[in-house]
């Protein structure tokens, strides 16, 4: 009984990696925050690495839903869109070159001097107000930019937009900041963008900032659409997170730790779970950034970032 306890709380994890290790809200602090209220009957260095590797059900979906503009064999495939595969894949090992370089000395500092929740608060409140004043100035910055817009005539609204003035003015402005984007499709993104994205990602470091919050951030920042900057978010995060994983994991077994039949079920249990619940998430998403801007995820986070600094605190006066 107890073991199948512990196989549905691996399950529930699964299900928060799998929703917030894409949405800009912050995986890592959503996991550290659930374990403040259902804690897994496991070790301290299986929880450790349990924390990371889930993720690998999380990449496993990416792999699957892009595999053929991942994939550089593809028969369909002709031979200039083979090399632009490659290049994509140069593109994506290149911006993760910052993260490894900083995050791997650091790892264990980061672990255990900013993770409380307090740090992960903040961050979630600063990227917060980040991708609302973002969104706002792109905004802004596309309405000056085109006749009629911005000195109270805006264009007819795309037909799912069309509900009300109010809605059809949002709606046209959020579509406005996209059509003023320099990089509209993942072909036009250039090395030097994709470094700068990848320079970005070291934030991520922080929990609370979220991994695919701050590479967002940086392709909005860098002239990159809303739908460019959440896709190469996706393809950032499978060598980042292949690697973190790996090293969790070497160092899970180099403390001399080997996996229990129960753990093992745990861990496959949470990977999996992860695996299907981003499979959803990312169409989410990808369907999401085309049509709305990042807003309501900034307001989210700042909202649950005022909560968590309510909870603790109390805790700490009571």
């Amino acid at each position: 009984m107890s073991n199948f306890i512990e196989l549905l709380k691996a399950a529930v994890f699964g299900v928060v990696e799998g929703i917030t290790e894409w949405l800009p809200i912050s995986s890592t602090g959503h996991m550290l925050l659930l374990n403040q209220f259902l804690t897994m009957d496991v070790s301290t260095d299986f929880w450790d690495m349990f924390l990371v590797v889930i993720q690998l059900g999380a990449i496993l979906a990416v792999c699957v839903i892009f595999f053929h503009q991942l994939n550089p064999f593809a028969p369909s495939k002709s031979g200039y869109e083979k090399r632009q595969t490659w290049t994509l894949w140069g593109k994506t090992i290149v911006a993760c070159v910052p993260a490894a370089i900083i995050g791997i000395p650091l790892d264990d500092w980061m672990e255990e001097h900013l993770g409380s929740p307090f740090v992960i608060a903040a961050a979630l409140i600063v990227y917060g107000i980040a991708f609302i004043v973002i969104e706002n100035i792109r905004e802004k910055t596309a309405s000056r930019s085109l006749p009629g817009v911005g000195n109270g005539t805006l264009r007819a609204a795309p037909k799912h937009f069309a509900v009300s003035a109010s809605t059809a003015e949002i709606a046209t402005r959020s579509e406005l900041a996209d059509e003023g984007a320099r990089v509209q499709t993942i072909e036009e993104l250039d090395w030097k963008t994709a470094i700068g994205i990848g320079i970005f990602q070291v934030l991520s470091m922080v929990p609370g900032t979220s991994r695919s919050g701050s590479t967002i951030i940086g392709g909005l920042i860098l002239g990159c659409s809303r739908t460019v900057a959440a896709e190469f978010t996706f393809y950032l995060a499978i060598p980042v997170m292949a690697g973190a994983s790996a090293l969790r994991l070497v160092k899970f077994f180099l403390k001399g730790n080997i996996f229990t039949g129960a753990e093992t079920a745990i861990l496959l249990t949470g990977c999996a779970v992860a695996f299907f619940v981003s499979l959803v998430c990312i169409r989410f998403l990808m369907g999401f950034v085309r049509k709305h801007d990042f807003k309501p995820f900034g307001w989210y986070r700042i909202v649950l970032g005022i909560a968590v600094i309510a909870y603790f605190g109390a805790r700490m006066v009571l």
